[in-house]
């Protein structure tokens, strides 16, 4: 799949080939913009993610054409199942799947390659071009060789690690928003008592959750994350340091008994493995003169729930929009329109991502959705609310805000 000679010149380099460098290569290939997608590992590849595929993933990956591709190879599930400390358990309904990322991602990059994106392998960002304040391309390294590319515009979609964004001095936070580990585990025996995307609060996973994803084949993603309560401050950074998060992922599967059964009778595949989180569209700065930051990178994970697949892809796409917006084709890199257009999309979506600061008390309090539980137990219209936080058409803050705590035990408040 990937092109044999890197080009010394280009439209838009794309740097990152996961879900958000592919959806917007994708949408610039489409308008017919000379683009290069480049990466630093060959595809398919890994990556540590919880892997699943909430509403909002479903409309990018409908609007991206690869729905129909994905869910053949996902496995469809009917709810997400939220389980309190106290084992309280309540099933929201919606549209949510699994796969693991190295099929989605291959897939999404796979489409954005026919759509006519140049895509070449194994290259690594080290640094960019600049002739005064400007990004005019990047010098990428595959092992002794170093190459230079020039563009008139780079998009960084290079994750959650910071060196990318240092290089490039887009950095305003080196510390991850959060960090997760997670395992898969083959478990035949275990497909028909799992058929939701299982969250697990509890004091001892505590400022997070733990999950248990039910994957096509049998196969099993199982994994801890926490982060911070106030996105970027100190206090919280150094919490997380003194986090064992090795020690929280045993715990887990101690006392949550359908984790214990899960690694006691199944076959672990390829280790556990562990990775940073950026949340909340902070930690970078997000345009300069010639260069776009999105996905991970730009921070365009959800607090609380620690979901990014589908906002990385919407970051993606947002890059792409920017850069298509003019009518006579991508502007030059010192068009101050681009960064202009990029930052009111992202400001847009803002909001929504500091209400999911908001409701990250419940991985910092667990006894919060002990209470939301309950109460959603026995009232079908907090049920269709909580529906309605996944396809993102309710507020999610609402839920554990003063107010939203009073209504959860008197409705008429």
């Amino acid at each position: 799949m990937p092109h044999a000679d890197l080009p010394s010149r280009c439209d838009v380099l794309v740097v990152g080939a996961g879900p958000s460098g592919a959806a917007c290569a994708q949408l610039l290939a489409r308008a017919g913009v000379d683009v290069v997608l480049v990466d630093q590992h060959d595809f398919p590849r890994d990556k540590v993610c919880g892997d699943g595929l909430i509403p909002d993933a479903h409309h990018a990956l409908e609007r991206l054409g690869v729905y129909a591709e994905v869910m053949a190879a996902a496995r469809q599930l009917p709810a997400l199942g939220c389980i309190g400390p106290r084992g309280g358990r309540v099933d929201v309904p919606g549209r949510v799947a699994m796969l693991p990322r190295f099929e989605l991602d291959d897939i999404v990059c796979r489409a954005a390659v026919r759509a006519g994106a140049r895509l070449h392998t194994p290259w690594r960002f080290d640094a960019p071009l600049v002739e005064g304040d400007q990004v005019v391309g990047a010098l990428l390294k595959q092992g002794d060789q170093a190459r230079e590319l020039r563009a008139r515009w780079v998009v960084l979609a290079t994750g959650a690690l910071p060196q990318p964004l240092l290089a490039a001095g887009m950095c305003t936070r080196r510390a991850p928003s959060g960090i997760g580990l997670r395992a898969y585990v083959k478990n035949d025996a275990m497909v028909d008592r799992i058929r939701t995307l299982e969250v697990v609060w509890d004091k001892r996973t505590a400022p997070g959750y733990g999950w248990i994803f039910p994957a096509p084949g049998g196969r099993f993603n199982i994994g801890v994350g926490i982060g911070n309560t106030e996105a970027g401050s100190d206090a919280t950074t150094a919490k997380m340091k003194d986090v064992n998060l090795r020690r929280v992922f045993d715990g887990f599967c101690e006392f949550h008994e359908p984790a214990r059964e899960l690694m006691r009778t199944g076959t672990l595949e390829g280790g556990i493995k562990g990775a940073p989180l950026r949340f909340s569209l902070t930690g970078a700065r997000q345009a300069r003169a010639g260069l776009l930051v999105t996905g991970e990178a730009a921070g365009s994970t959800y607090a609380f729930t620690g979901e990014g697949i589908g906002k990385a892809l919407e970051t993606g796409m947002l890059a792409a929009e920017a850069l298509l917006a003019a009518p006579d084709g991508v502007p030059p890199g010192d068009s101050p329109a681009v960064p202009a257009r990029y930052a009111a999309s992202l400001a847009a979506l803002k909001p929504r991502f500091d209400l999911y600061e908001r409701a990250n008390q419940i991985n910092a309090h667990p006894w919060l959705a002990d209470l939301v539980i309950w109460r959603a137990r026995h009232s079908p219209r907090l049920l269709r609310k909580m529906s309605g936080v996944l396809e993102e058409t309710s507020n999610p803050g609402n839920l554990i805000s003063a107010r939203g705590l009073l209504k959860v035990f008197f409705p008429g408040a």
